[in-house]
């Protein structure tokens, strides 16, 4: 059987493009060339299907959450906080996995950040 290889791309609609790239590169320092084409470090990927009735991604109308993974959970949350984001005052931990945290995108998009374990 023929399989997927890993995650090819991630597309978001925005009333505003341009300043969504914009915000996603200075708060999280996700550099793309002019393609959008990124160049992540190898790690751990989940897919993982959710409730239709979860409120784990914040609004009900969101239907997917894409998470990052993160060196550093309190410094991301710390430089985000600092540049204004709308960054969940909640963390959690899940003993083997990991902690998370959130921030919303200026778009209102819930992003799930993951420093593994």
């Amino acid at each position: 059987m023929e399989r997927v290889l890993g995650i090819g791309g991630y597309f978001i609609r925005a009333q505003d493009p341009a300043a969504l790239g914009a915000w996603y590169r200075d708060c999280l320092g996700l550099d793309t060339d002019e393609h959008g084409l990124w160049h992540p470090e190898a790690g751990p990927t989940v897919f993982a299907p959710f409730e239709s009735g979860t409120d784990y991604f914040g609004s009900p109308s969101q239907r997917t959450m894409l998470n990052f993974r993160v060196r550093d959970l309190d410094a991301m949350l710390t430089q985000l906080r600092a540049a204004n984001a709308d960054v969940a005052e909640e963390t959690q931990e899940m003993d083997g996995v990991g902690r998370f945290g959130w921030v919303t995108d200026p778009e209102g998009n819930r992003i799930e950040l993951w420093q593994p374990a």
